[in-house]
């Protein structure tokens, strides 16, 4: 029996061109024309909602980040400052971030990984915008460009990303996990994890790269278990019981571990680097690794045309010019100094010792400080 023929590549580029049309065609008649059709919406109703959910997600922790932040401006503004954890600003900015990353956690389970992990530009950008608006930071022409590159990766990430809809079910989270893309994907990233790990333990080193690595290949781990973990959440809301499988207790465990070394890395990483280099190396980073373990363990790029991968890609650029153009150069706040420093004060002179006597004659003192104070005061009587 004869094997069907193959489609022809001419056959792949004219349906991406028809794709394409359909989606950036606006008010023509007929089903599936254009992105604001109602055919387009049923087609794409249960994705709509996980992007509804990752955004809404975002912009919540967006909003949490900026709440937090006054929070550590206005402790830092007392003359006797309180632990962060004791101010109701911080603890209600921690509050949103749990509420944002629930949203984030359950977009996972109706949308693909492809469509989530870079829609995590919006937490970057909506942060600095409502940075300008309530902490009256700066505007700077920058971050609107970077919103406006941000929004438009955005729009093509939600049009042209994979348009498939899977069940996760414990059965279909087992197949994939066995699967031998998996198993290979695994084998490297554990190998590469390993000589990371080596060169930063052994050999010392502590570059930006190598570590925003290592949060990215647990990144690659996280979402693989968090979607997992959300989808069979959501397949026993609507349809049977997962939660009995032993697949989703591994996949939990999976997201936790990952989740606890991942921020002990980029803890590491905010340490020793400014948080402008950090957050858009490693939003790139994050996003590529998520991208990877979507199109390896869900398979959701499997029949996409050359030319939808193409604007696809296009705007996950977009998403990322926009991270650095916003991120770029931002001055770090410099707050105001709530004293005065004791030999400014006007009218008076520095004739005490810098520092109290311990267990020494000349300990805190100037050079002969013995004799400084008293010479001072012998040149003034004999003016």
């Amino acid at each position: 029996m004869a094997a069907p023929a193959p489609v022809g590549s001419g056959d792949a580029t004219v349906a991406a061109l028809d794709e394409l049309s359909r989606n950036f065609t606006y008010g023509a008649l007929g089903a599936g024309n254009g992105s604001l059709s109602s055919a387009w919406y049923r087609r794409n109703q249960i994705h709509l909602f996980g992007v509804f959910l990752a955004i809404l997600g975002n912009l919540v922790i967006s909003i949490s980040l900026t709440i937090q932040k006054y929070s550590h401006l206005q402790l830092a503004q007392q003359a006797h400052p309180r632990p962060y954890f004791k101010s109701l600003w911080w603890w209600g900015g921690a509050l949103l971030m749990a509420v944002g990353e629930t949203g984030n956690f359950a977009a996972y389970g109706f949308a693909p990984i492809t469509l989530v992990a870079p829609l995590g530009c919006m937490s970057v950008t909506g942060s600095a915008i409502i940075s300008v608006m309530f902490l009256k930071e700066n505007l700077r022409a920058s971050d609107l460009l970077g919103t406006a590159l941000a929004l438009a990766g955005t729009y093509l990430l939600v049009n042209f990303a994979p348009n498939i809809t899977q069940a996760i079910s414990a059965r279909t989270v087992q197949y994939y996990f066995v699967g031998w893309q998996f198993l290979v994907y695994m084998i490297l990233e554990i190998l590469i994890f390993c000589i990371l790990l080596y060169f930063h333990k052994r050999k010392g080193m502590k570059h930006i790269v190598i570590l925003l690595t290592l949060v990215a290949l647990l990144a690659s781990l996280t979402v693989i278990s968090v979607k997992a973990v959300s989808g069979m959440i959501t397949f026993s809301v609507t349809d049977r019981m997962q939660l009995t499988y032993p697949i989703f207790y591994i996949m939990f465990i999976i997201m936790i571990a990952s989740c606890v070394f991942q921020v002990k890395f980029l803890n590491q990483a905010t340490n020793l680097y400014n948080t402008t280099t950090v957050v858009p190396v490693n939003h790139v980073f994050f996003t590529t690794s998520a991208i990877i373990a979507g199109i390896i363990f869900y398979q959701e790029f499997f029949g996409a045309a050359f030319l939808t991968i193409v604007i696809y890609l296009f705007g996950c650029f977009l998403s990322f010019l926009g991270v650095l153009l916003v991120t770029r150069n931002r001055e770090k706040e410099h707050l105001q100094q709530s004293y005065i420093a004791f030999g400014n004060i006007p009218g008076k002179q520095m004739l005490d010792k810098i520092q109290p006597d311990s267990n020494g004659l000349s300990y805190g003192t100037l050079p002969d400080g013995s004799d400084s104070t008293n010479s001072q005061s012998g040149e003034k009587k004999e003016v």
